[in-house]
């Protein structure tokens, strides 16, 4: 069993913040960040209009670079993207600059001590989001900013010193250690590898393999059907053209969460190209549609007002229990892909049905049975 202080950095962020993606909840966390960091740049104006003495005769321009740099930060925080991990990387280094500046510059180095409890946010989220080697820097530059405080401190009062920077090391290291247990609790940096990072949802291996693991899981005496469904964005370069990645980043997460919302809680989904998304699910008859209707409403109601053309799989489990799953698959999902086209061709914002293909991986089996494109 891996520490929980051993995940993988780059993967340990996009899975989550795809997570984070999944539940909806990237908006909020987010507005959240950007709230703190916007109220330490209020602090740090605070500070300016304070009675509190100010150490050098910069001492003020500098404050005034920490109030801006938080700001900045809030703004990026506010923008419609998730940042990336070499963003993310370089706001907790901005964090880890500015925080200092601010507990430093005061004459009396209590204001100081007071104001290095905001260490224990960046190390937080440090913690919870990036690997050791990040988090084992801000919490070096945290320590030496409280030693030096702790030893001006000490000048008048040893006994205080003493327990303001036990206190304050106690804050950094549960900090730490609380937000690197809820990463190695979640499993987070063992399912790494299993999500695409900008919607949160399966990647094609990961799709493939859950699905595998659904087929597999059933037996000969199973008479439900295996759905398999290919759901490709409408006019996707043509809104890229218009809006630039940006603009394509929104509709693919915007359609990602339609898809989240509207599947079964069971429901396999995947996003495995620029516009691309594979759903997979059983039924008890072969008649999807009810499904494929809301996810076309779904998307179609999503805030960028898209279209979505969809091709639909619909086959008994029990011929295919037998055979080699990811083999399967690849002709479910060929043959879905086409049908996608299909509806595509058609104008897009509907669906194309392939009910009991004759599938050429399992043909013995699954002889007499039609194969309709609706």
């Amino acid at each position: 069993m891996r520490s929980a202080f051993a995940a993988r950095p780059a993967n340990q962020y996009y899975t989550l913040t795809a997570l984070l993606a999944a539940r909806g909840a990237q908006t909020y966390t987010s507005r959240v960040i950007a709230a703190v960091m916007f109220i330490l740049g209020l602090v740090a104006v605070a500070t300016l209009g304070s009675s509190a003495s100010l150490q050098w005769q910069i001492s003020r321009e500098l404050l005034v670079g920490v109030a801006v740099s938080s700001f900045v930060s809030a703004g990026i925080w506010l923008r419609h993207r998730w940042p990336t991990r070499t963003e993310s990387a370089i706001l907790v280094g901005i964090a880890a600059v500015v925080i200092p500046i601010g507990c430093i510059v005061p004459v009396n180095p209590m204001y100081g001590l007071l104001g290095s409890t905001c260490f224990a946010l960046v190390i937080g989220y440090t913690a919870l989001f990036h690997g050791p080697r990040l988090l084992i820097s801000i919490m070096i530059v945290a320590t030496v900013m409280v030693l030096y405080l702790a030893v001006r401190i000490a000048g008048h009062d040893p006994a205080l010193a003493l327990a303001g920077v036990a206190l304050i090391l106690l804050l950094y290291v549960f900090a730490a250690f609380a937000c690197r247990l809820v990463v190695w609790l979640t499993g987070s940096d063992d399912d790494a590898d299993a999500i695409e990072p900008l919607t949160g949802l399966l990647n094609r291996d990961s799709f493939y393999l859950q699905t595998a693991t659904l087929m597999a899981s059933r037996n000969r005496d199973d008479d439900r059907y295996l759905v398999v469904a290919v759901v490709n964005i409408d006019s996707f370069a043509a809104m890229v053209s218009m809006g630039g990645n940006r603009g394509g980043n929104r509709a693919r997460v915007a359609a990602g969460q339609a898809l989240r919302e509207t599947v079964r809680r069971d429901a396999i989904v995947g996003h495995v190209g620029d516009a691309e998304y594979l759903v997979a699910d059983t039924f008890t008859t072969p008649d999807s549609s009810p499904l494929v209707d809301r996810i076309l409403g779904a998307i179609a109601g999503t805030p960028a007002g898209m279209t979505a053309s969809v091709g639909v799989v619909s086959t008994p489990l029990r011929p295919l229990v037998e055979h080699p799953p990811h083999d399967v698959l690849d002709e479910i999902i060929a043959l879905a892909t086409t049908a996608m086209y299909e509806a595509r061709r058609s104008g897009g914002n509907q669906a194309r049905y392939v009910v009991r293909p004759n599938l050429s991986i399992s043909d013995d089996e699954n002889d007499g049975y039609d194969t309709p494109l609706l």
